[in-house]
């Protein structure tokens, strides 16, 4: 019955007009956005507490280290912060709908299959955007963090297109468990991930096992692109650009997979 409605909606999408395909993208969005509006008890924490963390450790606790400290602090607890959206955003609520029915009457509606993916998406990097805009407002304001328009510029287009790969793995969490046990596995996730990337702390300063496998990490990948934004890393950046874009693709293709299979 689930595969026979989900072929029914496909197909309906597929037979639609370019133009109602494209209203169809948009309407989605704009209905995912004021879902997540109308539950403020989710996204503010996904938004507030990177910037809670960064004003306590970047900004109170290393007000003396220097400028290239705190611009060095500036772009990790970004990354930091922008892997939240990604990962709660996208898994938590995927898990739980899944668990509430949702996703299936959403694959027997007469839509595009990828628009309630992209409509999670694009509120991710909206949320993602809030993210930077709040830690950069707190960075000049308050750690007198000196940073050109350009480069305040590239720190919020690299967090903004940063998340996806967050949204990704969020994505295939909450294709592999409840809607109630999501929370607790992304944090699992999440802090451990961040800690051993050198976002809170230089990787100079972990031991030396530690150092030689956070390439491993999405999040050390981004956060290079992320020093690179505010002129603090000038070596070669493609092979992170693709080292993210492949962890994007590889678990976003297995998180549809798997939506296919079991939904």
């Amino acid at each position: 019955m689930q595969t026979a409605s989900s072929t029914t909606a496909s197909a309906a999408a597929v037979g639609m007009p370019r133009r109602r395909v494209l209203g169809a993208y948009l309407e989605e969005a704009r209905s995912e956005c004021l879902r997540y509006l109308r539950a403020p008890g989710f996204l503010l924490p996904v938004m507030l507490f990177p910037a809670m963390f960064y004003l306590l450790f970047g900004v109170l606790m290393a007000r003396s280290n220097g400028a290239d400290a705190a611009r060095y602090l500036l772009a990790s607890y970004g990354v930091f912060g922008v892997m939240s959206p990604g990962l709660f955003g996208f898994g938590v609520s995927l898990a739980l709908e899944r668990d509430g029915g949702l996703l299936t009457f959403k694959r027997a509606l007469p839509m595009p299959p990828g628009a309630y993916l992209l409509g999670k998406m694009l509120m991710a990097m909206a949320a993602a955007g809030v993210v930077i805009l709040l830690l950069l407002a707190m960075a000049l304001s308050l750690d007198r963090v000196t940073l050109a328009p350009l480069q305040a510029g590239a720190l919020l287009l690299t967090g903004m297109l940063g998340v996806l790969p967050f949204c990704a793995l969020g994505m295939f969490v909450g294709t592999l468990i409840r809607g109630q046990g999501a929370p607790g596995m992304l944090n699992l996730i999440y802090l451990p991930m961040s800690f051993l990337s050198g976002l809170w702390m230089p990787l100079p300063l972990l031991p030396a096992f530690l150092q030689r496998i956070a390439p491993v990490w999405p999040s050390y990948h981004l956060d290079r692109l992320a020093l690179a934004a505010v002129g603090m890393n000038r070596g070669p950046l493609l092979v992170h650009v693709l080292v993210l874009a492949g962890f994007a693709a590889g678990l976003a293709l297995l998180a549809a997979r798997r939506l296919r299979r079991h939904g």
